[in-house]
């Protein structure tokens, strides 16, 4: 089988903005219980999470840097010290400050669809456990499926999905050889980054590996 070629690169900004500007709107009028519920990022509650992407669409290459020298290259402690800076007194800040971001093209030192693939991750981190279903445009998914699987840059993906072939039932999305994975190009970017609860949405003979695989971190 021919391995799909990836499509032209293009400005990825006007989605990421999108997707950051509908998930504020998600977010307003959650009540002080849903700002606290744990996230499906790892022992992080809803409104931390989203103080993260506000610190990451504050950073640049050079703040970036500055922060993981004064952490001595702890990085886990540096993005532990810029969601703190941007967490605010209460949720109704915390949002604030997110929205303030949403047209932001500040970034750390990643390609933009690093920022467009951390948005609908933790997007889905947030959105997931509070039941709020959203309807992602299907270019942002692709975009950000196509990235992960060539990457283990930030978050494990890539070394995630060998020996599988991971193929969109909703889209153009098809990725590598071997024992199959079908399903929504949502329920595959989750699962590919570690979410392992996305692998109940998935089928093919691979899907158990998968599983494994995510939920080794």
């Amino acid at each position: 089988m021919t391995e799909q070629k990836r499509p032209p690169s293009r400005d990825v900004w006007p989605l990421i903005h999108a997707e950051r500007a509908a998930l504020a709107d998600d977010l307003a009028g959650l009540d002080a219980e849903g700002w606290s519920t744990p996230s499906l990022c790892t022992e992080l509650t809803v409104r931390e999470v989203l103080a993260h992407l506000t610190a990451s669409a504050q950073l640049t290459p050079a703040s970036w840097m500055a922060g993981v020298l004064r952490c001595r290259f702890d990085f886990d402690k540096q993005v532990a010290m810029q969601l703190e800076r941007q967490l605010g007194a209460d949720p109704a800040e915390t949002l604030e400050r997110f929205r303030r971001s949403v047209t932001s093209t500040r970034k750390p030192p990643l390609p933009a669809v690093a920022i467009l693939g951390e948005t609908v991750v933790h997007g889905e981190d947030i959105r997931r456990p509070l039941g709020i279903r959203h309807s992602y445009q299907a270019e942002a998914l692709t975009a950000v499926a196509e990235y992960y699987r060539g990457t283990d840059l930030v978050v494990l993906a890539k070394g995630r999905i060998g020996g599988l072939r991971l193929v969109a039932d909703d889209g153009p999305f098809s990725a590598g050889t071997g024992r199959s994975v079908k399903g929504s190009t949502l329920a595959l970017v989750m699962a590919m980054t570690g979410r392992s609860a996305y692998c109940d949405e998935l089928e093919g003979d691979g899907v158990e590996v998968l599983r494994e695989r995510a939920g080794m971190g």
